[in-house]
């Protein structure tokens, strides 16, 4: 049987009638359009600044910016440049988000399960909670647990002391910390124990899968986080020495200071955002059929071997895609600490632009820090969500 030949095709004929070439026209033309108003934008307001000799552009930078921070991760004082004052804000931002997420994770998931719980007090408690905390502006929360901390605490010398070295005031918490060349060796061994605990995590699942044996993983990582930082700081010679803060004056000396206004953006950041991830939690757990449930239990697993081995796995493929947008929500609501006083980007670049007169410039780095962090927390997100998404054969 011989294939029927096909005749050559015919050239595509650049006219009106055909839709593919309405379509080229229709997108050439919204480009255009885009581009005119952009083009518009800039050039009105390059205008608008000339005119009022107001200089424009990023030169101003390296100039010295003369206003003091209240909290800073690096070295800081009013001599440095204003470059430095926003890593300062930007860092800062970034450590309120870091916590905030981790914190709000871990409380949001075990308010998710106490939801679904079969005792009818914790259930209850856990939808209230819910339901408040969700309904409650968050800007109204900060107000709230900015005025908890810094009005019915106690001053520096009638400080609440829960724990030795502790001490917890009207100034915030201060906590004993570890000062010396040591935290390096210390952070790169964490660093290594976490890429150890990742590899024996690979290892033991493919373990598993061929001969049914399982693995310790978590005890094995536990002791790896624990013991291996404090190993590679003996290795590499570095000392650590204990900063307890002691009272002097009016003021503790010494030691690391949560302050009030981080406490309250962080409190505030967990327990609002907690709320939604809960409702996301339970709904990924209902998601996944009752009938894992039985199995499980038929092979005589408890409930909380079930939940952690065989349901939550399963959920997790429900639960990170809304869990990503609450993720964006923590970083992006971050930038209410502004009304807090925490020394945020936000709060740092208006006192850039209030100085300097930089505002278009001001507010591209704010947009360009949020844009940044939030691109990434999505772009790690997708990829994780990949990664444990079922693949058809």
């Amino acid at each position: 049987m011989t294939k029927p030949t096909t005749g050559t095709p015919r050239p595509r004929r650049l006219a009106w009638s055909d839709p593919a070439v309405r379509s080229i026209i229709y997108q050439v033309v919204a480009l255009c359009a885009v581009g005119g108003v952009v083009w518009f934008l800039v050039h009105n307001t390059l205008h608008n600044l000339a005119v009022r000799n107001i200089a424009s552009g990023f030169g101003f930078l390296s100039r010295e910016a003369g206003f003091a921070i209240g909290e800073n991760m690096i070295s800081y004082s009013p001599a440095d440049t204003y470059g430095r004052a926003l890593t300062v804000g930007i860092l800062n931002t970034l450590r309120a988000a870091v916590f905030g997420i981790v914190f709000a994770t871990i409380l949001g998931t075990i308010i998710g399960i106490a939801r679904l719980s079969r005792n009818w007090l914790v259930s209850r408690l856990a939808r209230i909670y819910v339901e408040v905390m969700r309904n409650i502006p968050l800007l109204l929360q900060l107000f709230f647990w900015y005025a908890i901390i810094s009005e019915t605490m106690p001053g520096p010398r009638q400080a609440l002391k829960p724990l030795p070295g502790v001490f917890v005031s009207n100034r915030g918490i201060k906590m004993p910390w570890l000062v010396g060349d040591g935290l390096e060796w210390m952070l790169g061994g964490l660093v290594l124990a976490i890429v150890a605990s990742v590899v024996i995590a690979r290892w033991a699942r493919r373990r598993q899968d061929k001969t049914g044996q399982t693995f310790p993983v978590l005890g094995v990582s536990a002791v790896l986080v624990l013991a291996l930082p404090g190993l590679t700081m003996l290795a590499g010679g570095g000392t650590l020495t204990p900063d307890i803060p002691v009272l002097k004056g009016f003021n503790f000396v010494g030691g690391v200071t949560l302050s009030p206004e981080f406490a309250a953006l962080l409190i505030g950041l967990v327990v609002y955002t907690s709320a939604f991830i809960a409702e996301v939690v339970r709904s990924g757990i209902q998601s996944v059929n009752h009938g894992q449930w039985e199995a499980a239990e038929a092979l005589g697993l408890s409930n909380p071997r079930v939940l952690r081995l065989v349901v939550l796995p399963q959920a997790l493929r429900v639960i990170i895609p809304p869990m990503t947008s609450q993720y964006l929500n923590i970083t992006k609501n971050s930038s209410l600490a502004v009304a807090i006083g925490y020394p945020d980007i936000v709060s740092v670049v208006n006192t850039t632009l209030n100085q300097t007169g930089q505002t278009i410039e001001g507010i591209m780095i704010i947009m360009a820090a949020y844009l940044t962090v939030s691109l990434s927390i999505s772009f790690f997100m997708n990829w994780y969500n990949k990664r444990i998404a079922l693949v058809e054969r």
